[in-house]
């Protein structure tokens, strides 16, 4: 049942990262053959969140591969943030150059009103935009799944954006045809607003990339599920630590879990519990990519009884 919940939120992500892919093209060539500086922005605000939930699911693949390792410390480290800096630095050049392009516009002479392409891209790329987040507004509702929030955000965001070329097209477009020059410069300004869209999630994605979320202590939302889950693994006599990062703009969730053991057993009994442990947070739970999992002996001495001794004991453990 989680594989099947992971792979329809899964579809939904990767439904999201290409679509806003295609609609960057489709909205950048519009742009560039009718002559709209704000719909070239439009297609790199939609390129970046794409580009910035790709960069999410690139850990998230080497922190799946990883977990299948063994050793005392479950699934590897996360995957270095190469990727979402240099995504990021691309981001924040591209809307550097839209900015400067649209201030050198509104200083030239009178701009040129973009076709009637700009138009229809923009108003196709709304409806295809649109159809995906419902799309995704299902699966998540459905798999109960918190990626809900950073979609929601997305689109919400990509939905100022559109809407701002949409109102510029118009504007312009009325400017041209009612011989109203100030209307004319309608574009290059929504090119600034836009390139600051740009700007604003590529200075996030950065900034998630080197810093991503500090450890949280257990208040979690989901901190007690989690330390229920682990205590009922056979083996374990206390829970010494539990440490939750919350990292990339998806939230995948990180687990740093210290769990005290029998100190009579073996190391290769240890490293079982531990691999039992961090199967079982990695399948229950889907929004956990990772989780690292380290063994001590329980150290306040005898006499005292672990679950390995309960389970081959049949005299009474209380006094009668």
């Amino acid at each position: 049942m989680n594989n099947e919940r992971l792979s329809h939120t899964d579809t939904a992500v990767w439904t999201g990262i290409i679509s806003d892919f295609t609609v960057a093209i489709g909205k950048g060539a519009a742009g560039y053959f009718s002559g709209s500086r704000a719909l070239m922005g439009d297609a790199l605000h939609s390129a970046a969140n794409a580009a910035t939930l790709l960069a999410d699911r690139i850990p998230w693949f080497r922190g799946r591969k990883l977990s299948k390792g063994n050793g005392m410390r479950s699934s590897g480290q996360q995957a270095e943030p190469f990727i979402s800096i240099l995504f990021s630095v691309i981001i924040l050049m591209s809307g550097l150059q839209i900015a400067v392009s649209a201030l050198k516009d509104l200083s030239s002479g009178t701009p040129e009103a973009p076709g009637r392409l700009a138009l229809i891209a923009v108003l196709v790329s709304l409806a295809v935009n649109q159809a995906v987040f419902q799309y995704q507004y299902r699966q998540s509702k459905k798999n109960n799944d918190r990626r809900f929030e950073v979609h929601s955000e997305n689109y919400r965001f990509g939905l100022y954006s559109s809407l701002t070329v949409l109102i510029s097209v118009f504007l312009t477009m009325a400017g041209a045809y009612f011989e109203m020059q100030a209307l004319l410069y309608m574009d290059s300004i929504a090119a600034l607003i836009v390139s600051g869209l740009v700007l604003r999630k590529g200075y996030i994605l950065i900034v998630r990339s080197v810093y991503g979320t500090l450890p949280e202590e257990p208040r979690h939302e989901k901190c007690a599920d989690y330390l229920d889950t682990i205590q009922r693994v056979h083996g374990v006599i206390t829970i010494e630590d539990l440490k939750v990062q919350e990292h990339g703009q998806v939230r995948q969730i990180s687990l740093d879990v210290k769990v005290s053991v029998n100190p009579r057993i073996t190391v290769w009994e240890a490293h079982e519990i531990a691999d039992r442990i961090r199967k079982l947070l990695l399948h229950r739970f889907i929004h956990v990519t990772e989780a690292n999992v380290s063994v001590v002996p329980y150290e306040p001495g005898y006499p005292y009884k672990s679950n390995y001794d309960l389970m081959d004991n049949d005299l009474p453990t209380l006094p009668q």
